[in-house]
């Protein structure tokens, strides 16, 4: 158990967000494997208030990226406020997301808001942001362990991904995953992660 704990220690330490994709091609079955690991993942009353879009199509790609880079540039000409572009400058972020277009594949995550019953009846969901949030590390983790990279998009607001995706009233958009290979030559900020002192207590 120590020993198995250990590998995947050194597994997901390994994880890091990735900015440069390459366009080599993904197989849909490590996608779909990934999806379904994210799905297996423990939600509010098992009610699983999430859906998953997984994106290859070049012109779906193209439209997303079109608008969220408008979302983008009007949260970089200020709507972000300037602590929060302080925070993000170490990063080297900007409003140009070439990634959107260059990457194999994009899982759009949707938050299920209440469930459709087939005769129309709606039934609320619990813990809606928490479950989403939970499989959603573990779909990361799932595509890590696979040996792909990941960049987790949030563009502000994201209703555009409802509109480009044709999803019904009950969901909202929760989170854009990037998925693929790393660029050649592809690097990543320095960043260190806070010690086990200063993330685990014990009592």
């Amino acid at each position: 158990m120590l020993e198995r704990s250990a590998e995947f220690l050194a597994l997901v330490r390994r994880r890091r967000t990735v900015r440069d994709f390459s366009p080599e091609p993904v197989p849909r079955a490590v996608i779909e494997n990934a999806v379904a690991a994210a799905g297996s993942a423990p939600s509010g009353a098992n009610g699983q208030p999430w859906h998953f879009v997984a994106i290859a199509d070049p012109a779906t790609k193209g439209e997303i990226r079109t608008a969220a880079e408008a979302e983008e540039r009007t949260f970089y000409a200020g709507r972000a406020g300037s602590e929060w572009l302080a925070a993000l400058a170490p990063l080297g972020t900007d409003a140009e997301k070439p990634f959107l277009e260059t990457a194999p594949w994009l899982i759009a995550v949707f938050l299920e808001r209440y469930r459709l019953a087939p005769d129309g009846t709606r039934h609320k969901h619990y813990y809606m942001p928490e479950s989403v949030g939970i499989a959603c590390g573990v779909l990361l983790t799932a595509l890590h362990h696979a040996g792909l990279a990941t960049l987790t998009h949030t563009p502000a607001p994201m209703g555009f991904l409802k509109r480009v995706l044709d999803r019904p009233a009950n969901e909202r958009p929760y989170l854009l995953v990037v998925a693929g290979y790393p660029a050649e030559g592809a690097t990543v900020p320095d960043i260190e992660r806070k010690p086990l002192s200063e993330i685990l207590s014990i009592v």
